[in-house]
């Protein structure tokens, strides 16, 4: 059998493994000839004959956001050919449950936890070892030109510009704002254009729950509806040109950006630090995006990062446990790792040895 890896590029950032285990920094310099690649964007010619893995995905990522991760994989550790597909954190974790066995994904990238639904999908076809690996963290920030005003948001100030209808006298009515600081006088006096992940991506999920949603819930109006026209008006965006969803990655909401210099645009926190030259972030409820005010909670837009393993296939597949635990090296995704520094908030030693500890243990997601 080989490995077949969902949204290896997930959140925009790429995993280095080469056998003397130095992570390798060849943005795009990969040969894909050798292997089944779909959604990929920049193919270079080889190196060296060493077989990677690596896919431009996006979901948000690079897009599911953030900033650049390597994903290599060399001969010594995974000699099988690889498949790839993209499709984001839903489309993986959807093919990763279809089933066990030959043309069955193995791995799925994903910047949000499965859900129950998608785990009763797995148990439905058959796939009851679902492995879950976490990787780190990232933080989802709110960006705009460098030479643009700061913003300074609430998850209200979101909703309120991203919102089809608001509460007015009773009723719900087309949302009437076209600047900021209509919303809010605090903010800029700029027009509204809102540069959004596409529901594709890990990152809309957590965008919606983390400040769509509970923009929502700060009108009163909205939750004295019943339970469905709450969703409704918590869930349905504006269609009047003023929310540009993004099915691809950050480098394309960053090509919007430029196109609409007034734009804010949701990006991972790697991928802003990546381009601080570019982009002006906002705060959020007060609070500045960093590793910091993400690992202690400060900053509530943040989410942890995982990858899911088939537990069936750990025997079958050559290459699979090792390319987990290597992973889970303090070498490769800890503090002050490569990975560290391209954008991924690691976890505490202590965090990342429980996880490689389960991981070895057969834990299953439950």
């Amino acid at each position: 059998m080989e490995l077949a890896v969902s949204n290896l590029y997930q959140n925009g950032l790429y995993y280095s493994f080469t056998d003397s285990g130095e992570e390798l920094l060849l943005r795009d310099m990969i040969d894909f000839s050798k292997y089944n690649v779909s959604g990929h964007q920049h193919v270079v010619k080889s190196v060296d004959n060493l077989p990677a893995i690596a896919h431009q995905y996006y979901s948000g990522v690079a897009p599911d956001a953030q900033q650049y991760w390597w994903v290599l994989a060399d001969a010594n550790r995974i000699q099988d050919p690889l498949d790839l597909s993209s499709g984001g954190s839903s489309g993986g974790l959807k093919q990763f449950c279809t089933g066990v066995g030959d043309n069955t994904i193995d791995i799925a990238n994903s910047s949000r936890k499965i859900k129950d639904s998608e785990l009763a999908a797995c148990k439905k076809a058959g796939v009851n070892q679902v492995l879950e690996i976490k990787i780190g963290y990232d933080g989802i920030v709110f960006a705009s030109n460098a030479n643009k005003a700061a913003y300074k948001l609430k998850p209200y100030h979101v909703f309120a510009a991203i919102a089809a209808e608001l509460p007015s006298k009773g009723k719900m009515v087309a949302n009437p704002y076209t600047r900021w600081n209509q919303i809010d006088k605090t903010l800029p006096n700029e027009p509204i254009t809102l540069v959004i992940p596409a529901s594709n991506h890990g990152t809309r999920e957590v965008f919606q729950e983390k400040m769509v949603d509970a923009g929502c819930e700060a009108y009163a109006a909205i939750k004295a509806l019943d339970k469905d026209a709450q969703k409704k008006a918590c869930t349905t965006f504006r269609k009047d040109g003023r929310v540009i969803e993004i099915a691809g990655d950050y480098t394309e909401t960053l090509a919007r950006l430029k196109t609409s210099p007034s734009a804010v645009g949701v990006f991972g926190l790697g991928f802003y630090d990546q381009n601080r030259d570019r982009l002006r972030v906002a705060t959020v409820n007060n609070v500045t995006p960093s590793e910091n005010t993400i690992l202690n909670g400060s900053y509530p837009v943040s989410r942890p990062l995982f990858f899911y393993v088939k537990g069936e296939h750990l025997k079958s597949i050559k290459g699979l446990p090792e390319f987990t635990e290597y992973f889970l090296s303090k070498k490769v995704s800890g503090k002050g790792s490569k990975l560290d520094k391209a954008g991924l908030i690691s976890m505490s030693d202590k965090e990342r040895a429980q996880v490689l500890a389960n991981f070895k243990a057969g834990k299953a997601v439950k």
